[in-house]
């Protein structure tokens, strides 16, 4: 099965990636965070970078959906589904002018029209990673990258707390593919035993499925 991963920066969504990819043993695809160039510009000067950051990460997920669903046989952290929301956002904050909106909206109908002629046209499941706001600025700042940090910078952090909401918005839309939400605030996964009850709720939806 094809597996995405979804949630707000800072959840726990790569390490519940690596969890159920080793559980499956299937292949992990991660999302291009640490090797992005244009992500640290980007929180430098949203208004400059927006559009081609949203670019950057539009090709990367592109072609890691169709890796995917070749092989048939892996989880994805984060997704070409969710790509268009951070788009939108950023529309909505003034940082990708409307121009470049539709410009970005053209391509992605592109990108998806040539996935409904793959022989596998979607994922079986997506499992949308949750935690309340604080506990999302928590493990932010915990993690430390420095292009994320938010103390004093009340914008950054309202622009944290309008993705959380938003995304909340997104799971209840998604109709891609069957899909689940688990509880990374009260089980968090640094502890072995969370670990196991996520992925016991994971193999008890996956039943369901087949």
């Amino acid at each position: 099965m094809v597996i995405i991963t979804a949630g707000m920066i800072g959840v726990g969504k790569t390490t519940l990636t690596g969890k159920l990819a080793e559980h499956l043993g299937t292949k992990p695809f991660y999302e291009p965070v640490g090797d992005n160039p244009v992500l640290p510009l980007y929180y430098q000067n949203p208004k400059q970078y927006g559009f081609l950051l949203q670019i950057y990460f539009l090709n990367k997920r592109f072609s890691m959906i169709k890796k995917a669903l070749a092989d048939d046989n892996n989880v994805l952290d984060r997704s070409i589904y969710e790509d268009a929301l951070f788009t939108k956002e950023n529309n909505a904050a003034g940082n990708i002018s409307d121009i470049e909106l539709s410009v970005y909206l053209k391509l992605l109908d592109n990108m998806m029209s040539e996935l409904n002629e793959m022989p596998k046209q979607r994922p079986d499941l997506l499992v949308y990673a949750d935690a309340d706001f604080p506990t999302i600025l928590y493990r932010i700042k915990k993690r430390g990258r420095d292009y994320e940090q938010f103390d004093d910078n009340p914008e950054l952090e309202a622009y944290y707390h309008k993705m959380w909401q938003a995304y909340r918005q997104w799971y209840a839309d998604y109709d891609v593919s069957p899909k689940m939400k688990i509880d990374l605030q009260t089980y968090d996964l640094k502890d072995p035993q969370n670990v196991g009850v996520i992925l016991q709720q994971v193999d008890e939806k996956l039943k369901t499925l087949t």
